[in-house]
């Protein structure tokens, strides 16, 4: 693994997919220091150069699965000398007791939490340097609210979360940064828009139909981001996505966990880590636009059955009953890989290995996608007929096409995983 002298803070890729490609944009377009790094260099004792790890959003069972217990052990014993760790929504949950066992935490059973909540909420902070420059807003804002009979929200507390778990904290020495507050009602719950539910009839019967808890109110007051310690280390948990696309609040939250916990940074004209600009060529190109084709013909189906809209440039919104994150990922991902197909001119022996990995890649896709298009149709006609959603459907069809492309696995597996690795280990390539 080469590495920049300059970083402090080590970036865990594995098994983050849509959420690690959003981390690393929005950290690079911040100007902020940091070595992508694989479970691999973990297990080979890579962290010894570090001050933070930062784990972003994905299946935590699924990163614990790739680090193994070496590398797992490996993290214990950063954090326990010294070293700090970060960890977003799913890399939050590596962190706690279902996890490594950095803090004396767990995550709600689906049953008793609000599983599918999306979009922009208040937060409730508590003082913090991560919070500097927003609780002396929020304290304007409350003193300027004293002399005027209008109470007014401070859009400087407004972040964004996807879909997070929830925590449950069996250590006092845990420490609650924020709290969720109201959310916005632009956000979502499962695939119901929270402002048009509360005007109209509330969540009562929805939950009844949906069979999981859907009112946002029952997030109030729920610790939203937690500081712990291990060892001699800091350990901030965030359900919250500070990383999310054009977001100035979260990006600002950002710059300043980097600061606290991987050291004093150069500023925005920093200089990143692995992204020198270099003389390029298009010799690839025209085979990954292939691929790219081939997803937006997917994403494409789906928007004209209605099974889905964008929200943001990097998020889709689905109906419940369709895996559209992972439709949405492999889009997302590939398109990335067209991107950054204008290769450095240097590295031109590279070339076969990534044309052989592309064409490896369309053989998988044109399958996975006649077969997801076949799939997401009788889907469709099966949310006319009734309520079904990712994992239970009476139609024995859609049964057995969802196994094979998916699997049963809410983590995802079958088709999709293999495809998904193999786009992951080219994009990985190109980014680095």
């Amino acid at each position: 693994m080469k590495r920049n002298m300059e970083c402090k803070v080590a970036f865990l890729w594995d098994e983050s997919f849509l959420w690690g490609l959003m981390a690393h944009r929005a950290l690079q377009n911040l100007g902020l220091l940091f070595d992508l790094v694989r479970a691999d260099d973990i297990k080979n004792g890579c962290l010894k150069h570090y001050k933070m790890l930062f784990v972003p959003g994905g299946w935590a069972s699924n990163k614990k699965k790739a680090l193994s217990d070496k590398g797992t052990e490996a993290i214990r014993e950063f954090v326990k000398n010294g070293g700090n760790y970060l960890g977003f929504c799913g890399g939050a949950g590596l962190a706690t007791l279902d996890g490594i066992g950095l803090l004396n935490i767990t995550r709600k059973p689906t049953k008793e939490r609000v599983p599918s909540f999306s979009g922009r909420i208040y937060l409730n902070l508590n003082e913090h340097p991560v919070w500097k420059d927003f609780l002396r807003a929020e304290g304007r804002r409350q003193k300027a609210e004293v002399n005027s009979k209008f109470k007014t929200q401070n859009s400087k507390l407004v972040f964004h979360a996807w879909w997070p778990s929830q925590f449950v904290i069996k250590d006092k020495r845990v420490r609650v940064l924020a709290t969720y507050g109201k959310a916005l009602p632009d956000s979502f719950s499962s695939d119901l828009n929270a402002g048009d539910v509360e005007a109209h009839g509330g969540w009562t019967e929805y939950e009844k139909v949906y069979q999981i808890k859907l009112n946002p109110e029952q997030l109030l007051n729920e610790p939203a981001l937690l500081e712990g310690r291990y060892g001699k280390g800091k350990v901030i948990l965030s359900l919250i996505h500070f990383d999310t696309p054009e977001d100035n609040n979260g990006h600002q939250v950002l710059r300043n966990l980097w600061g606290y916990l991987g050291g004093k940074q150069r500023g925005a004209e920093a200089r990143k880590c692995g992204s020198a600009k270099a003389k390029t060529s298009e010799l690839p190109s025209f085979r990954a636009s292939e691929l790219f084709a081939l997803c937006s013909d997917l994403i494409s189906l789906g928007e004209r059955n209605f099974l889905w809209f964008r929200r943001n440039p990097m998020l889709l919104q689905w109906r419940r009953g369709v895996r559209g994150l992972e439709y949405n990922t492999l889009y997302i991902m590939i398109k990335e890989i067209v991107r950054r197909t204008r290769i450095n001119v240097g590295a031109i022996h590279e070339l076969p290995l990534q044309m052989n990995d592309l064409n490896s890649i369309k053989n998988l896709l044109i399958s996975f996608t006649e077969k997801a298009k076949k799939l997401l149709i009788l889907e469709r006609y099966a949310l006319q007929k009734g309520h079904i959603t990712y994992e239970k459907c009476d139609d024995p069809e859609i049964q057995k096409m969802r196994a094979e492309l998916f699997s049963g696995s809410k983590s995802h597996g079958g088709m999709f995983k293999e495809l998904i690795d193999e786009v992951d280990k080219v994009l990985f390539s190109l980014i680095k």
